[in-house]
């Protein structure tokens, strides 16, 4: 196992020498050295005896179906799109890791067909809204998401397009619902396995989670000649709000709140600003609470834009309900934990995946590895060799259980 945890790390390694920009990884929905990653994955596929396609969304997709195999299908995968600055393993270890379970499957003559996708968006950076690679294959990517635009103006149809896709075959994407589930694994991107000296973990729940855009528009003025007060400066208004919506996530257990995204007009030293435009992420594992502080920071940010004579618009962009993952599934995977002669880890994810959206269609389950250092999107995200190499003494037994379960 050894030599596949070394493999299944420097491929993703090789990814990550593609990107947008030089000295640093950054990968966003159907962007040029997507189509890099598509012909590497390919390569790896086909070496495998995998028939492989892409998905008219931009997802690619390989397909192992042994002659003794049943009609249903086992599904692994997870993203291949980064934030900027990224590391080299959030998303793309789950798909090299996925291909090495392919291959186990494969030399154990295991009578299991299992399908790998390779997500082209979860992150959501290029056009604001995450996860339209699994939106397509779960059957819930909406015809309104092809009108959406880009910082530069280009419609996610016409992206789809210059891609060389025809948008008007999103619909042939969706996965047959009738497939045994879709595991995803993933390095946990937080601190919870390294601070129990764990490898890796069976994930119970992903949280539910909110993202908004509000816009908080004052006036715009000379920085000298106009008195403290008698200004309605936009961003100070949305560094107020800021503060209280930090106080307010430290106020409550298992609720984290982000502004993570500012953006200020007209953005310059001698000028008053008079619109600032800020994100705000909120994520629980208990949907009411959530959306209860959602609503709490949406009439704070109105008090405040109220007093200091600003207008104010908020504008949803992201709700997704927190999402249980299949017991059977995770069962098999706590067991397989066991059998791989680690302790039996269970947690939740505190993060967004594919799993989330995916699991509206067909049961899910998570395998996640301990992230060093807990650090994840950015550039000195890392894995363990161990922890991978564990991961995979899970995977076999994992698929040994399903193979069982088919013959």
């Amino acid at each position: 196992m050894r030599d596949r945890a070394q493999r299944a790390i420097a491929e993703c390694r090789t990814i990550a020498t593609m990107s947008e920009e030089p000295g640093r990884i950054t990968r966003r929905f159907l962007t040029p050295p997507m189509h890099d990653v598509h012909a590497h994955l390919r390569a790896r596929m086909e070496a495998l005896g995998m028939t492989v396609r892409l998905d008219a969304v931009g997802n690619l997709r390989g397909v192992w179906k042994p002659a003794n195999a049943g009609t249903k299908r086992l599904i692994l995968g997870s993203h291949i799109d980064t934030v900027p600055g990224a590391g080299a393993f959030d998303g793309v270890l789950g798909v090299t890791l996925a291909l090495e379970w392919v291959e186990l499957a494969q030399q154990m003559d295991l009578p299991l067909a299992i399908e790998v996708i390779a997500f082209c968006d979860e992150e959501g950076v290029r056009y604001g809204v995450p996860f339209l690679g699994s939106r397509a294959v779960a059957g819930s990517f909406e015809p309104a998401l092809l009108s959406m635009t880009d910082a530069e103006g280009i419609t996610v149809e016409d992206a789809i397009r210059a891609f060389g896709l025809d948008p008007g075959q999103i619909g042939e994407a969706v996965v047959d619902p009738g497939a045994i589930g879709f595991v995803e694994i993933h390095i946990e991107q937080g601190p919870v396995l390294e601070a129990g000296s764990c490898s890796v973990a069976a994930v119970t729940d992903i949280v539910g989670q909110t993202r908004l855009n509000l816009v908080f528009a004052g006036h715009a003025n000379h920085a000298g000649t106009t008195p403290m007060r008698l200004r309605h400066d936009a961003l100070a208004a949305a560094a107020e709000w800021i503060t209280a919506v930090e106080a307010v996530a430290q106020s409550a257990d298992g609720l984290v709140a982000t502004v993570g995204k500012i953006s200020i007009e007209p953005n310059v030293g001698n000028v008053i600003p008079g619109v600032a435009r800020v994100s705000l992420e909120v994520r629980n594992a208990k949907d009411a609470a959530r959306k209860s502080t959602v609503n709490e920071l949406i009439a704070k940010a109105t008090a405040i834009a109220g007093r200091r004579g600003i207008a104010l618009e908020h504008k949803d962009q992201l709700e997704h309900p927190a999402v249980p993952m299949d017991a059977r599934l995770t069962d098999y995977l706590a067991d397989a934990i066991q059998a791989a002669g680690l302790p039996v880890k269970r947690m939740m994810s505190g993060a967004g995946h594919d799993a989330m959206v995916m699991a509206e269609k067909i049961p899910v389950a998570m395998l996640f590895l301990r992230s060093p250092g807990g650090v994840s999107h950015h550039a000195s995200e890392s894995v363990l060799e161990e922890d991978v190499e564990a991961s995979l003494r899970v995977g076999r037994e994992f698929l040994v259980r399903l193979g069982n379960e088919v013959r």
